[in-house]
């Protein structure tokens, strides 16, 4: 109770007591002392002056008795206690005194000089001293002021008293009523109210927590009404309901949980939920609950009688802080769609046709081996593996047949491959192998020739397979799963380019191509954007005569800085890229301009261009985009020379045919280049509408051979190739013609036409334009 309101307002009242009254009053007795002390000296002052005169004449008489008496007179008056007379001389020393020897107090001293008045004029003869005790605040009162006083002590302490007890019954009653009711609703659980009644303060707060107590006691019946709702809502809700506490233990589950699980509600109240959560989930489980507000993971639950099923929890908290967290979640069995989402990702990551991994599901295992790789401190090999003629297959046999021999490719495979092994069907006919070994190289290599013992064995009737495969070993070639890959695939490519059915370990030197080829790539790139790309021609001149019948366009790509770049490696890349329909288009229109300038020249206006077409410039739209430029420039379509390989023909491919056909009957001539080299046939003179033939200048160089053997067989080839095309109305022409020796050799032989650094070098239009403005420049026409 030492903080009690009651004694609270006691210490409050006695503060402002001490701090208003009790200066007051201290101040009052300071003032009434004052007063008396004045009214004392002011009394001592006149009796001073009265005695100070006489005492002048027994002084000056040095009557000592007169003194005595004059001094005792002075010391009987009023407050005065003591008298001392003194002359000037020391001769006489008078002191009258009345204190008591108890007397301990502290005196005050007044003194006046004595003076009297001779014939020679006022003489100081002494002083006299008198003292009186000092008076304290009590001393000066008078009996009217300690009446006073009195009665207002007395006031003070009514009033003091009186503020007490109302403060005890209007103040501190209600309020311990008050606080006796909140303490019996506290112990008791029950609503309480308090019994006061009255106008002022108290009673308006004891009227409102009344109103409060009743408007709670509602309140709490609506709440314990919500709260058996939402316990009915909770454990009948067809759905796996719990509850966690801020430790992750269970407190609180719905009936349906318990059908569901089948636990006890009893035994799993307090118990950790992790713990009914399998071993490889677990972590996963405590990790994103820690991690997140409103968590969401997939984990396999175990039920009482050993189930596990695939569940989705999902949990929605409320809580100012980790230890005071509600949380809510519901447990959705999720097995069959677990098991479906699997079939679905083992189909996405899975060849439909051999059932081998695809090229999806291969990068995502080839990360994991890498891995596995690392741990167990092996090599891993990278097979990457393409069919040869396998596009034939499919062309010519059908894709059921291709289809066919793929899976029965996969089933003899697979007598081949560890249980480390995996294979994979990247697309089309590309396979992959990864090999995980000490020695991964040797590994691989054992592998090829099994892969190559596979293919000994036709697949079916005269289906013959081979395979080319690229090698590249982790960590050696590469230190990533897509490098690895890459440099296997670049291996691939590598053995393809030197003749297929094989296999070939990655070497940097295939980097550095690859490096090259992206290098030529973006020349290529660059050259179309911002013209790089010329026209060159080389004239093609009668053997009979040496006069230019015609000019062959030969692409160059004229770099800014590098120059004239090979063209062979330009088109080569070109024509993998499929650029080349865009080069070509370039090269076309400079070409067919350059000789609509050259025509300008007298003598030029027959002169002839052939012009190289590669097979994937034989669209659709060729025949027209040709016309369209001819007729731009004014040139004869038969002043236009389409030249064709016998690759082009070999494929006997019907749109090309029929391109071919159209640009004939446009009246471009066809010319087949590149004759003999390939595999030649006298046939396409017949299926084609070919006009010129074009012997390759390795016939060309192999005429003047120096073995007689060589010599003669090509000079019998030429004779014959030449001897049917006449017959069959084609104009011959020998391409490469170096020295004067196989020029007139090729005459004798009856070849029309030819072309070779013998006679002009390919160069640039505005230079040979320049050349066949001097007046030696002669023009005979083809025929």
């Amino acid at each position: 109770m030492n903080n009690s309101v009651e004694n609270r307002f006691f210490g409050i009242v006695c503060g402002a007591l001490l701090v208003f009254v009790a200066p007051l009053f201290v101040l009052f007795l300071f003032l009434s002392s004052e007063r008396a002390d004045k009214e004392i000296r002011d009394h001592i002052s006149v009796l001073l002056v009265a005695n100070a005169q006489a005492l002048a004449k027994p002084l000056w008489d040095l009557d000592e008795e007169s003194v005595t008496q004059i001094s005792a007179t002075v010391v009987s008056q009023g407050a005065i206690v003591k008298v001392e007379v003194r002359d000037q001389s020391g001769q006489l020393d008078v002191s009258q005194s009345t204190i008591p020897r108890s007397f301990d107090g502290k005196l005050v001293q007044v003194s006046r000089a004595i003076i009297y008045n001779t014939i020679d004029g006022p003489k100081n003869l002494g002083s006299i001293s008198v003292y009186y005790p000092a008076l304290g605040l009590f001393s000066g009162l008078k009996q009217e002021e300690v009446v006073f006083i009195s009665i207002f002590i007395f006031a003070v302490l009514t009033v003091f008293g009186t503020a007490l007890i109302g403060n005890r019954f209007f103040v501190i009653q209600p309020l311990m009523r008050l606080t006796a009711a909140i303490e019996a609703t506290r112990q008791l659980g029950s609503r309480h109210h308090v019994d006061w009644q009255s106008n002022d303060e108290m009673g308006r707060l004891a009227h409102s927590f009344n109103e409060m107590q009743t408007k709670l006691e509602s309140e709490e019946k609506e709440l314990k009404f919500a709260h058996r709702r939402a316990t009915d809502i909770y454990n009948l809700t067809p759905a796996m309901l719990f509850s966690l506490d801020e430790e992750d233990r269970i407190t609180a589950v719905s009936d349906y949980w318990l059908l569901a699980t089948g636990y006890n509600r009893a035994a799993v109240i307090g118990r950790n939920f992790a713990d009914l959560v399998t071993a490889n989930t677990r972590d996963k489980f405590v990790k994103r609950r820690r991690a997140e507000s409103g968590m969401a993971v997939t984990v396999k639950f175990v039920c009482l009688d050993g189930r596990t099923m695939d569940v989705l929890i999902m949990e929605s908290e409320a809580g100012a802080d980790a230890h005071d967290r509600l949380s809510l979640s519901v447990m959705t069995d999720v097995t069959e769609l677990k098991a479906s989402e699997d079939r679905n990702h083992r189909q996405a990551i899975t060849d439909h046709l051999t059932g081998l991994l695809n090229r999806q599901g291969f990068e995502a295992v080839l990360d994991s081996k890498i891995a596995a790789a690392d741990a167990s401190g092996q090599e891993l090999a990278c097979l990457f593996v393409d069919l040869d003629r396998f596009k034939w297959i499919n062309d010519n046999m059908g894709h059921a047949a291709g289809d066919k021999a793929l899976i029965e490719l996969v089933e003899r495979l697979k007598t081949h491959l560890a249980p480390s092994d995996e294979a994979a069907r990247l697309g089309g006919d590309e396979f992959a192998i990864l090999l995980p070994a000490k020695d991964a190289e040797r590994r691989a290599k054992a592998m090829c020739e099994q892969i190559a013992s596979i293919f000994e064995t036709p697949f079916a009737p005269d289906m013959h397979l081979s395979a080319s495969i690229g090698i590249s070993i982790y960590p050696h070639h590469a230190t990533t799963a897509a490098e690895l890959l890459q440099k296997s695939d670049m291996a691939m490519y590598a053995k393809k380019r030197d003749g297929k059915n094989g296999a070939q370990l990655f070497d940097n030197v295939m980097l550095d191509r690859a490096r090259s080829r992206a290098e030529i790539e973006a020349n290529i790139e660059a050259g179309l954007i911002d013209n790089w790309f010329e026209a060159f021609l080389q004239p093609i001149v009668n053997l009979n005569g040496r006069s230019i019948a015609g000019f062959e366009a030969l692409m160059r790509l004229n770099h800014p800085q590098k120059g004239l770049m090979p063209p062979a490696e330009i088109i080569s890349v070109a024509e993998e890229t499929g650029k080349i329909v865009r080069v070509g288009n370039v090269v076309m229109d400079k070409a067919i301009a350059n000789l609509a300038k050259i025509s300008r020249i007298s003598g030029m206006q027959d002169t002839y261009l052939a012009i190289n077409f590669s097979p994937l410039q034989f669209e659709p739209a060729l025949p027209a985009r040709l016309a369209a430029i001819v007729g731009r420039h004014g040139i004869r379509p038969e002043r236009i020379v389409v030249e064709i390989t016998e690759a082009v023909l070999m494929h006997d491919n019907p749109q090309i045919r029929m391109i071919v056909t159209e640009l004939r009957r446009f009246g471009c001539r066809i010319a087949l280049d590149d004759f003999g080299t390939g595999y030649s046939s006298l046939s396409y003179l017949n299926r084609f509408p070919v006009d010129i033939i074009k012997i390759d200048q390795s016939f060309t160089r192999a005429i003047n051979d120096g073995d007689d053997d060589v010599r003669q067989k090509s000079r019998m080839l030429i004779e014959g190739i030449t001897t049917l095309s006449h017959k069959m109305n084609c104009t011959v022409i020998a391409e490469g013609i170096e020295t004067e020796e196989e020029c007139r050799t090729l005459h004798q032989m009856g070849l029309d036409y030819g072309q070779g650094y013998l006679f002009h070098r390919p160069q640039h239009a505005a230079k040979l334009i320049e050349e066949l403005m001097t007046p030696q420049s002669a023009v005979a026409r083809a025929s």
